[in-house]
């Protein structure tokens, strides 16, 4: 047998008939892996060769590699693989979701927000530490424009009615500049974070709207470490510039204190002017101060983070409720439509007949207020109870076309129009129950409610006709303007005045109450004549004169009160206030007589 070598197959050759390619590792009797074993598999066939001839590569069995033998699918996989993750816990399905409402990390912090964020932090230990004031609102500054040098960066544009949230969120803080109250401040202050949060989120729906003015929250934790790898950045690729800021400003800081305190010392006038302008900052003060300074860091980092990269909180999805038929929608909502028709018609019978009749009929004829005590809070409930109503029938509405449409509109609308004069009707009741008793900080605070709830309503019913793109954006805007106007008014100031005119109209005072107002009400409880003047104003002037706030934390209601009052010191006028309130049977009336006064009021705590 002559030993036949295989050649390996050229381009282009030809050979009478084109040869199949050899497999890998195949070879002839002399190429390395074939042996005896692999002779024996197969029979030789031999072709005869010629003279000087190549001997072509010819597939036969003893060049042919066998095919490896089949395994069994079942002996394939020692190692069997586990099941797959039920749907809702594949592990890499949650980065997604959050990624869909939560953008990836923005880029690395701009200067400008870091200088602006440092200066949010030292104007709150500095100032926040005296007092609000106008301080809140010299504070939120450098922590909008942290937020606008982030949102710049990111490539954020300034859309309509993110200038309209952040115009409205510092437009609250003017109430704590102008109002001393505490109560009307704190709204204004809550209120203005919940806007301002909006105009970084830019939310549109109901769910966005609601999450993202709380959504500034969600901010913090992130935006540290964004500050932290900004810094390390700035650090790394400034070549020293940073640290020729820092001595530059150490430097600066310690010539102020040098030559300040020497001029101090060499100038009474100047020390006088300097004190007013710096902070009065002492040592026991140092932990509250650095306290302040924390979250103002930390409030102005969450905001530059949320401008660059805000939560999409409108991507929540939340499923539409499940339609219902016609009748079983539209049913219930026509039967509570009769029953507010009954109501108001009744209601209606009262205003034309009067007043009189009616108490007649009811037996409240010794207080005629008392009707409108007894029906006031009820008719609130009434109100946030539709309103609840309205949002659940809109979920179930039937949606099979324009005849649903117009149902839907007839019945909804219908019932928002009566609502609306139920809350005339308890504005009305709030009126009679103010012009019996006085008028209270429960009692304004509720009727401006009952106001706000009206405007709802009517933004509701022109939805209906106009669309409902708007109406959460719209809602959320008309309760910051209450809020806004409702400090502004300066309800305190308010009080005072109402209460004053009753006496001047014969009705009885409450001295204990009015005395225990702040500051606002000086201007109209300083027309009272003595000694309810002095015992009227005794406790605020006390509070005025105990206090040392520098005028940048003084609000204009206390300036003014210091300014009406001055050293003024009611003295023995003050002695006999015992006996004018509510709780020794002596208050003060007016002289003309008129109707009693019940101090004991158990819907009004205050």
């Amino acid at each position: 047998m002559s030993d036949h070598r295989s050649e390996p197959p050229r381009p282009g050759h030809a050979s009478g008939s084109p040869e199949p390619a050899d497999p890998p590792g195949a070879s002839g009797a002399g190429a390395p892996g074939t042996g005896p074993a692999k002779a024996q598999l197969s029979k030789p066939a031999q072709v005869p060769a010629q003279a000087g001839t190549p001997t072509p590569a010819v597939p036969d069995e003893r060049d042919t590699v066998p095919e490896p033998l089949k395994v069994p699918k079942y002996a394939q996989q020692a190692h069997p693989q586990p099941p797959p993750a039920p749907r809702g816990h594949n592990a890499k399905r949650t980065p997604s979701e959050l990624t869909r409402i939560r953008p990836a990390e923005p880029g690395v912090i701009p200067v400008a927000t870091l200088w602006s964020v440092l200066a949010t932090a030292l104007l709150s230990a500095l100032l926040l530490g005296d007092g609000i004031g106008p301080n809140l609102l010299v504070v939120a500054v450098p922590a909008a424009l942290a937020a606008h040098f982030a949102a710049r960066a990111a490539g954020r544009r300034l859309r309509p009615w993110t200038a309209v949230w952040a115009v409205g969120g510092l437009s609250l803080l003017v109430v704590p500049a102008l109002r001393d109250a505490g109560w009307p401040v704190f709204l204004a202050v809550v209120s203005a974070v919940a806007v301002g949060s909006l105009a970084l989120h830019g939310s549109r729906g109901w769910l966005g709207i609601f999450l993202g003015s709380l959504g500034l929250l969600t901010s913090v934790a992130g935006s540290l470490g964004w500050c932290a790898h900004g810094v390390r950045d700035r650090m790394a690729d400034s070549r020293g510039r940073w640290g020729v800021v820092f001595r530059s400003t150490a430097v600066a800081i310690v010539l102020l204190i040098v030559f300040g305190a020497l001029f101090a010392s060499a100038d009474a006038a100047f020390a006088d002017v300097l004190g007013s302008l710096m902070p009065d900052v002492s040592l026991s003060e140092g932990p509250w101060r650095l306290f302040l300074g924390v979250i103002g860091l930390l409030g102005a980092l969450a905001a530059a983070y949320t401008a660059a990269a805000p939560v999409r909180w409108d991507g929540v999805a939340v499923p539409p409720g499940t339609a219902r038929g016609r009748l079983e929608w539209a049913l219930p909502l026509i039967v509570l439509n009769l029953l507010f028709a009954v109501f108001l018609a009744i209601q209606v019978t009262v205003l034309l007949g009067g007043y009189g009749k009616v108490m007649a009929e009811t037996e409240l004829s010794d207080q005629y207020a008392q009707y409108a005590r007894e029906g006031f809070w009820q008719l609130l409930w009434a109100t946030l109870l539709t309103l609840v109503v309205i949002a659940l029938a809109l979920r179930w509405a039937p949606r099979g076309g324009a005849r649903d449409r117009t149902l839907v509109r007839a019945v909804l609308g219908t019932l928002c129009l009566l609502t609306l004069v139920v809350v005339a009707s308890a504005l009305r009741r709030m009126d009679l129950y103010v012009e019996a008793y006085g008028l209270t900080r429960l009692r304004i605070s509720v009727a401006a409610v009952e106001l706000w709830l009206g405007v709802v309503l009517v933004l509701i019913m022109a939805a209906g006709v106009f669309g409902a793109k708007l109406l959460p954006r719209a809602v959320a805007a008309s309760a910051a303007v209450g809020v806004l106007a409702f400090g502004l008014v300066s309800p305190d100031g308010l009080i005072a005045e109402q209460n004053v005119h009753r006496y001047r109209q014969g009705h009885s005072i409450d001295i204990q109450y009015l005395r225990g107002l702040s500051a606002d009400a000086v201007p109209a409880l300083d027309t009272l004549r003595e000694p309810l003047r002095s015992c009227a104003l005794q406790e605020i002037q006390r509070t005025l004169r105990s206090s040392d706030t520098p005028w940048y934390a003084t609000s204009w209601g206390e300036a003014r009160a210091r300014d009406i009052l001055g050293d003024w010191d009611p003295g023995v006028r003050a002695r006999d206030c015992q006996g004018l309130g509510p709780g020794d049977g002596g208050s003060e009336r007016g002289d003309d007589g008129g109707d009693s006064y019940d101090p004991y009021d158990p819907y009004d705590p205050y």
